[in-house]
Formats: structure tokens, sequence, C-alpha cells
């Protein structure tokens, strides 16, 4: 995973461009709504959506398995507490966070991978704190192509690992952990305009005392 994301980041760099995600946008507004002013943004990349965060006073700490990622991130301005490593490797401190976001990241990782993640966020929550997640539908457009690893998890034609979630299997991996509710988002491709967007589930969870 971490020579992937390396070398893609040195071959397309800033490949999503800078204007934030729909899906971060909507968070930040309600990390705004719930007086949020902490999070952690695992997954962070280059800091496109990081920006939106911190532009409204909230203060931002991520997690980037690239190192180029986290350089690019430094030259466009991105100035806070990156920590370079995996997903699955947390915690990088002992720090609580009265927020965690993370964008396009989870259907990324196996089941053991992502039942540990979920864990580690919710473990790096404070009390009343959200983390809100997006992931890949099994309405998006390449669901089902490429090579069939396990149910919903496919390998696409570029050797990405991919799992396709639904309401059943969002049930399943969340509500352990504090699902609040489910909605889906069609996220379009910002920098490709010709591109077809891509459903997304955007995913609420709640810390209860």
């Amino acid at each position: 995973m971490t020579e992937f994301w390396e070398s893609s980041f040195i071959e397309k760099q800033t490949m999503w461009g800078f204007e934030p995600t729909d899906s971060a946008i909507v968070t930040k507004d309600f990390f705004i709504e719930k007086n949020v002013k902490d999070i952690l943004v695992p997954g962070i990349g280059y800091g496109r959506n990081a920006k939106v965060f911190i532009e409204n006073g909230i203060n931002v700490t991520g997690i980037e398995i690239s190192q180029t990622a986290i350089d690019l991130a430094r030259q466009n301005g991105i100035d806070i507490s990156i920590f370079h490593g995996s997903v699955t490797d947390m915690p990088f401190d002992n720090k609580r966070y009265e927020g965690i976001f993370c964008h396009a990241l989870i259907h990324l990782l196996n089941r053991q991978e992502r039942e540990k993640f979920i864990q580690g966020c919710y473990n790096q929550l404070k009390p009343n704190g959200y983390m809100i997640f997006t992931t890949v539908s099994k309405k998006a457009p390449m669901f089902g192509t490429g090579e069939q690893l396990d149910k919903d998890y496919f390998q696409t034609k570029d050797g990405v690992k991919m799992f396709f979630y639904d309401s059943d299997t969002i049930t399943r991996d969340f509500e352990p952990y504090g699902l609040v509710e489910y909605s889906e988002m069609d996220e379009p491709n910002k920098n490709m305009k010709n591109k077809p967007s891509i459903n997304f589930i955007m995913v609420k969870c709640k810390k209860e005392l």
C-alpha cells in the first residue's frame, strides 16, 4: 500500500486538485454546528480536504502513508502536525480528538484492517466526539469490475483492492462504534469534469459518554 501511494503521488502529484470534496464541506459545517475544534484526519494526502477545516478555525492533525504527499502538503501551505505512517498502525499519539474525518480510505482496507482502523479511531475520540467516514458504495461505477477477491471486494486493473459497502455492511461494521446515521452522496470528480461522479456512503458515529 505504501509503495502504491508513494508512486501515485510522485507521478500524479496533486492529482485531485485543491477543491475540497463535498463531504468535507458538509462535515465542516457539521463540526462547526457541534463546536468541534480539534480533529484527526487519517489519510490526509496533500491536504486538500484539511484546508476547509483549517480555514474555519478547526485544529487539524493528519496521518498519511506517503511522504511525497506530506511534502506536497507542506509546499502548499499546510503547516500542521502530520504523522507519517499507515492508519493500520494507529495510534501515533495518545491524544483524544473531538472529531475524526476520513474520506475515501476505509474501503481500501481488508476486513481485519477496517475493523482495527474503526476501533483505532473510536479509541482516539473524546466522549461525545464524532467520527465521519466516506466510503465507496456498491452503486459506484467500478463495483464488480476487476478480479473478485471476496464478497464485495475487488482488485482493479491498477492493482487497487477495494471493498464496496451497502447498508448491511455499514451496519455490521459501524454499529458497535456508535453509528448515528449514514447517507448516500454522489461525489463529483471536481478536477476531472469529464469523469462520472462516484457514489459514496457517508457514515456518522458518535462516542457516547
